[in-house]
């Protein structure tokens, strides 16, 4: 790529948020580009495809629900089927001093789920865009002020140029992956090394079975356990139980040799024999993904930062732009926050005119 190649907008991260961002900045008339250090789109939202047709098990996020209006009106244009999670049953309790069957489900609240999987969503949206709009396999490295209002963006394949910048991934991520010198204030960096990252240190286990026997013992395929390895576990199966699953999370640090065994073992002890044997296990240990999780991840656990005022305020002279899960002032967390952060900050952005002088925003910017 050439030095003097220039955007409106780049947007940094391919999931829900830097795509919702981007999409609306480009309907708007933005020329924008996204840049996504993986080879797919998707960022958290991670799905497994199956032998069913548009049915995949989702290895990231999974659920929406009522009022989450941003996701069930994306699914809805883009054509992507969704259903009810499944909650009929009894839940199954696992203590130290052995095993309980609870009454009904106890777990599970009502929601919806994506029948060809959460990674779908942001496959729309990265259909929306024009094909030179997204750019995969192309990390940031570092962002820096080019002294006549812009930013310059830094990749290993040259430096691009541009009048904004979207940050679309966990603050904690982009402060410990891109070199941002000494350009941001003190208060924002202490913010977003702090800030936790959703899913980050959590593994996602998804164990596949022919048919999902638990129903029919009349159980939810839902427990929650004091002695792990799993400590939640969830039914998963598709529409009509098809493909049939479960799946559960735990601490990320539990992940070493033996894992697999100890969650097999855990699924036949809760479930049944049948349950010892799934025709596929995945584990999805989100604090090993190096795009997702930075080294301190498991550190970082003061959730009440989501949503903080300083992510709601562009920084660089109202240049860059905050937009993750963790940024969003409302369903911080789901899919439905990513989308709403992404969403805040196109809007804030487009509020000021393209040539506009940024005391629009309250800064001042440097003469051009």
């Amino acid at each position: 790529m050439s030095r003097q190649e220039s955007r409106d907008v780049i947007v940094i991260g391919a999931g829900a948020s830097g795509l919702a961002a981007a999409g609306a900045l480009h309907a708007a008339g933005r020329d924008v580009l996204v840049l996504e250090a993986r080879d797919r789109v998707g960022g958290r939202l991670l799905s497994l495809p199956t032998a069913h047709p548009e049915r995949a098990l989702d290895l990231g996020a999974t659920w929406f629900w009522d009022g989450e209006e941003r996701v069930r009106t994306l699914a809805a244009r883009g054509g992507i089927a969704t259903f009810a999670q499944h909650l009929a049953g009894d839940t199954m309790l696992q203590e130290t001093t052995g095993l309980r069957r609870l009454t009904g489900n106890l777990i599970d609240a009502p929601s919806r789920r994506l029948a060809a999987g959460a990674q779908s969503i942001a496959a729309a949206l990265a259909a929306e865009l024009p094909a030179r709009a997204l750019r995969l396999d192309t990390p940031v490295t570092a962002i820096r002020p080019d002294g006549q209002g812009g930013l310059d963006v830094l990749t290993p394949s040259g430096t691009l140029h541009a009048e904004h910048v979207v940050l679309a991934v966990p603050p904690a991520l982009a402060l410990e992956r891109i070199d941002f010198g000494d350009a941001l204030p003190a208060d924002l960096v202490r913010l977003a090394r702090a800030t936790p990252v959703w899913m980050g240190a959590v593994a996602k286990v998804v164990a596949r079975y022919p048919a999902a026997f638990w129903r029919e013992d009349g159980l939810a395929g839902a427990a929650f356990s004091r002695t792990g390895p799993l400590q939640e576990i969830h039914d998963m199966s598709g529409p009509g139980a098809e493909p049939a699953a479960l799946f559960g999370f735990a601490h990320a640090r539990t992940v070493r040799p033996g894992f697999e065994h100890a969650v097999t073992t855990q699924l036949a002890r809760l479930f049944g024999p049948a349950a010892a044997t799934p025709t596929a296990l995945h584990v999805q240990d989100w604090s090993g993904e190096r795009w997702t999780a930075p080294s301190t991840v498991q550190h970082l656990a003061d959730y009440s930062l989501f949503g903080h005022r300083l992510y709601q305020r562009p920084a660089l002279h109202g240049r860059l732009h905050w937009a993750s899960t963790e940024t969003a002032t409302e369903y911080a967390g789901h899919i439905e926050g990513a989308l709403a952060a992404g969403e805040r900050a196109a809007q804030t952005l487009l509020a000021v005119p393209a040539d506009a002088n940024d005391t629009a925003l309250g800064v001042t910017t440097p003469s051009r």
